[in-house]
């Protein structure tokens, strides 16, 4: 059996442009001679919709795309995830639905029925399960066909028992030679390792090749990574796409074992998984230019260099904003930086706008004074320059706020936060120095100097991080242990933590969650990110 994987990369609500990418996939395939073409789950609309699935007139535009991609097909069977609507009397109006279609009509409207609430899903809010698969002849091969969740119900794999009903063992009971599964299956470091497990796990235990297309790109926070695979009826991965681009590719079930790319190093996985989100979110919210507050540090150099590498160097620009603490390594470097990237780079000194500032505060609390709030002032005056820029300009700006200090409230509200995506809001900060060693691979970009000098926001004098976090090493593995692996204070403790060091850190964390509520967007790399897939509440009295 010849299938044609069309891993492609749509836009949530560009229905018209989507329906014309599956097409283009289509004829692709059928000219090449296959079968079959696969493209992701709710390929028509985008992954995931939200809340347009509640407007009528964008579920009719949908429906009336899906009748004409189902219309257009010839010989070659095309399988193409959009929504449908439910004939229940009862539950949610819509189903996630894999449209089979062949000859101008449709063979197969299969309907997902593990539908998935936890973390960044939530698609009971949307969508009325399915009720079991049925399996399809295709060019005289029993084709079972599946939506993403559906392969993730492995309790043997997993660990855990999230569904009460196993969708392949419902297709391999009706003798299935193969099962297709169309997925949008959300990117987060490490995870195609559990995907080519728990796959070649489903292919060995029921005998039956598996293939798997899955959406690239990025939509919103979510990111997604590609890496469609095909897995033969012994488990061995016979086909594995590239991650992070979009791919079309005729493939057999006979063919070869490849190499997968689960080796590819964390720090590089996670810097291309950044590209390609900066670069999509650009697109799709129709900015073509940045802005960065270069501060010289590490943080704002990485956010720089990933957005020349995702943009080119005449899309982006940076501006150092130096105040009378700021050092002059610093001024240095990120001139330095700005030259290696070779970006418009502007400077913009401080002090003259912060001293009436002092001076009204003073004033008005009648005394002088020089605190956090005074710190904060200079962060707010840096924000407001780079969004005089935006304005002008219509840049957006990347705001440079990494996962650790976002955690633990380390940034400052209307200030360093102030931006459109904060790119590195789910990398931690040792990571970021793994990233910026990527990044110079091929030689000097980010100066050296940046990369070795004690982290600081240099908003008073003399200041470094440490001076009120504990080192990074320390504070980034306690935070892994709380955010993502949803540990507790006693084993926490006893993974070799002081315990007064865990309770403040753990503190932090929970009381500044109503910061992190106003943050700007950020791209999932990890398992647990701040955003849509860790809902805490903000006004709670929950304390240990």
């Amino acid at each position: 059996m010849k299938i044609y994987i069309g891993q492609i990369n749509p836009t949530v609500g560009a229905l018209a442009s989507n329906a014309a990418t599956i097409d283009r996939v289509y004829h692709e395939g059928a000219e090449a001679g296959a079968d079959v073409v696969m493209v992701p789950e709710l390929a028509v609309t985008g992954y995931p919709p939200l809340d347009l699935l509640d407007r009528e007139a964008f579920i009719s535009a949908a429906l009336e795309m899906r009748d004409k991609l189902a219309a257009s097909t010839g010989s070659t069977a095309l399988i193409f995830g959009c929504i449908t609507r439910s004939e229940r009397w009862c539950g949610k109006p819509l189903h996630n639905a894999a449209i089979v279609a062949r000859n101008g009509r449709v063979l197969l409207e299969q309907h997902k029925s593990l539908l998935p609430t936890y973390d960044v899903f939530d698609e009971l809010r949307y969508f009325e399960p399915g009720k079991g698969g049925k399996v399809v002849d295709i060019n005289g091969h029993r084709v079972g066909v599946s939506i993403c969740e559906d392969f993730w119900y492995d309790d043997e794999v997993l660990g855990t028992k999230l569904y009460c009903q196993n969708p392949v063992d419902q297709l391999a009971r009706q003798h299935a030679e193969v099962i297709l599964n169309i997925s949008a299956s959300p990117y987060n470091a490490g995870k195609n390792g559990a995907r080519y497990q728990l796959f070649s796990e489903i292919a060995r235990r029921y005998d039956v090749p598996l293939v798997y297309v899955n959406q690239v790109g990025g939509n919103d926070e979510l990111l997604f990574d590609g890496s469609s695979i095909v897995i033969d009826a012994k488990g061995e991965t016979i086909f594995c796409a590239q991650p992070f681009v979009e791919e079309s590719t005729l493939v057999r079930l006979d063919g070869a074992r490849c190499n997968s790319l689960e080796a590819m190093p964390v720090e590089e996985e996670i810097g291309r998984a950044l590209l390609l989100g900066l670069r999509d979110y650009l697109k799709k919210c129709g900015f073509k230019d940045v802005v960065i507050g270069l501060s010289g540090g590490i943080d704002s150099a990485v956010t720089a260099a990933l957005a020349v590498e995702a943009l080119g160097p005449q899309h982006v620009t940076g501006i150092a904003m130096p105040s009378q603490f700021s050092s002059q390594h610093s001024i240095d470097d990120a001139r330095t930086l700005a030259e290696h990237l070779g970006i418009a780079f502007h400077i913009v000194p401080i002090q003259p706008v912060y001293e009436p500032y002092e001076a009204a505060i003073d004033e008005l609390f009648q005394e002088k004074k020089f605190d956090t709030t005074n710190e904060n002032i200079q962060a707010r005056i840096r924000g407001n320059i780079l969004m005089a820029w935006s304005n002008r300009k219509g840049a957006m700006v990347l705001s440079t706020g990494n996962k650790s200090e976002m955690a633990v409230g380390y940034c400052t509200l209307y200030g360093d936060m102030a931006g459109g995506l904060a790119l590195l809001g789910d990398v931690y900060k040792t990571m970021i120095y793994r990233i910026a060693r990527w990044l110079n691979r091929n030689g000097d970009v980010i100066p050296e100097s940046t990369m070795t000098k004690p982290p600081s926001a240099e908003l008073r004098p003399n200041q470094t991080d440490q001076d009120s976090l504990p080192p990074y090493e320390v504070l980034d593995e306690i935070l892994k242990l709380y955010i993502e692996k949803w540990k507790e204070l006693d084993q926490i403790v006893a993974a070799g933590f002081d315990r007064k060091l865990v309770q403040r850190v753990l503190s932090l964390v929970d009381n500044n969650e109503f910061k992190r509520r106003q943050a700007a967007p950020t791209i999932r790399v990890s398992t647990k990110a701040f955003g849509s897939g860790r809902q805490m509440p903000i006004a709670q009295r929950w304390r240990r």
